[in-house]
């Protein structure tokens, strides 16, 4: 795979000009009236020089107006923002999957494509940001990026294909296993494959070899039938689980966070309510890194202040699931299938202290979140000895419990794709952070002799698989 970041650097400003005022005869002058004139006006260019200089998502569009007037703040953000052009794909590549998601289980067609519902799960970034990028500009105007209708202006190409809904969209996989006679089953493959068809006709697909296009594939088989065809591109993954050394890197790509599928928690940081010391319910057997699930259970089933269970997905189960972690100190997530999963920030959102138990996981936004203050991080190892899990926990006074939550409410907002100020903005701005890198990589793919090579080269930076060996 290969790589990319963009933080551009605000645009220069010049300082107020100041227009002498006409002399008028007076009476008498104070001597400090000069002093506090010429104080003033060096406050005043201070303020200025604070507002037009602070990073675009730092800075308050409030107090930015209330300075300049709307439409000099517009007009300062979209100096600052990176381009997008969003392609307008075939309708089988958006709504197109809704439908075909809605018809296997039996929904009805609708006339307008504003009826289609996109169905809440996990992996639903995608809608978010198909949704973001179709709403005035107007309304995004403290965004690090700007939907641009002429591709010609474009920094960057945003192909918005639900892959992670078409991989679930025929409950049978197979295309032909639930054909009938007069209708071809879906096929996500199928539709993978003409998706790229499509897109690599595209002239601006050919310009720069698909390095300034951008994919969402947050379940982590999505696109896996096209990856290597896409993989030059800037990928929105949530973990680099099922990815090849050479298809996906922190350097190039974003990770995002799952959409939680419990309800947020309302309250403040406290203790009094929360009388477990440990939740978690999910599955308890899965495949590879996951196994690490049933040794813990085995462990904690029977450890006072520890609820686990097992259970799937359900809504039942999620009741019963933002009943334990918001009554919970702490939420542990030990890995699954892949390293991360929605039980994170399901975790995150309820205050619930997480509790990490998966080596090799890739968090989102660790540019500006530490997690190290809001999750206790431990190795699997230590984690498997008898008594250790426990033990660590116990030991924890109140206050640094509170200490936790207190940062967990921080950085709350950045896990809520609802949220105007949250999930869907910080996206987009680690998007615009890739941007160098992606027209250093175009630069260097247009002059460099093609050869093969038996290991990826320098353009491939890949993700840390040392482990943690964490800890408070």
């Amino acid at each position: 795979m290969n790589l990319r970041p963009k933080l551009r650097s605000p645009p220069a400003v010049s300082p107020p000009s100041s227009t002498k005022p006409t002399p008028m005869k007076m009476p008498r002058k104070s001597l400090l009236r000069p002093t506090l004139v010429l104080a003033s006006f060096l406050s005043l260019l201070a303020f200025y020089s604070f507002v037009l200089h602070t990073p675009p998502n730092n800075r308050s569009a409030t107090s930015i107006d209330a300075a300049l007037g709307n439409r000099n703040a517009l007009s300062l953000h979209r100096a600052d923002q990176v381009k997008i052009y969003m392609y307008d794909l075939p309708r089988r590549f958006t709504y197109g999957v809704i439908e075909s998601y809605a018809a296997a289980r039996g929904g009805e067609p609708v006339a307008d494509d504003a009826l289609l519902k996109y169905p809440g799960n996990q992996h639903s970034a995608e809608w978010y940001l198909f949704s973001d990028m179709n709403r005035p500009s107007e309304e995004r105007i403290d965004s690090a990026v700007t939907r641009v209708m002429d591709p010609e202006e474009a920094d960057l190409f945003y192909v918005p294909f639900f892959s992670s809904l078409s991989l679930v969209a025929n409950p049978v996989r197979s295309a032909a296993a639930n054909a009938t006679s007069d209708k071809t089953a879906y096929s996500d493959e199928q539709t993978q494959e003409s998706l790229m068809d499509w897109l690599e006709e595209q002239n601006y697909w050919k310009r720069n070899n698909g390095w300034d296009h951008v994919f969402i594939c947050q379940d982590p088989n999505a696109l896996y039938k096209v990856i290597d065809r896409v993989k030059n591109g800037v990928l929105l993954v949530s973990d680099f689980g099922r990815l090849a050394r050479n298809q996906a890197s922190l350097v190039k790509d974003v990770i995002l966070p799952y959409s939680h599928r419990i309800n947020t928690f309302k309250g403040d940081v406290g203790l009094d309510n929360r009388k477990s010391l440990l939740f978690f319910m999910g599955n308890r057997y899965r495949k590879e890194g996951g196994k690490i699930r049933d040794l813990l259970f085995q462990l904690l089933e029977n450890e006072e202040g520890v609820i686990i269970k097992h259970g799937a997905q359900s809504r039942e189960s999620r009741r019963a699931a933002t009943q334990g972690m918001h009554t919970s100190k702490f939420c542990l997530h030990p890995a699954g299938d892949t390293p991360s999963a929605c039980r994170l920030f399901d975790a995150i959102v309820s205050l619930c202290v997480p509790v990490i138990v998966s080596d090799y996981i890739e968090l989102p936004f660790e540019d500006i979140i530490d997690y190290r203050k809001i999750a206790i991080f431990v190795d699997s190892t230590s984690a498997t000895k008898p008594g250790h899990l426990v033990k660590l926990l116990r030991k924890l006074s109140p206050e640094k419990i509170l200490k936790f939550q207190k940062e967990l409410l921080k950085v709350k907002r950045y896990f809520e794709y609802e949220d105007p100020n949250g999930t869907v903005k910080e996206i987009w701005r680690q998007v615009s952070q890739k941007l160098p890198l992606i027209k250093l990589m175009s630069n260097r793919d247009q002059r460099i002799v093609l050869h093969d090579l038996a290991e990826p080269d320098c353009s491939c930076i890949c993700s840390n698989q040392t482990g943690v060996s964490a800890t408070l």
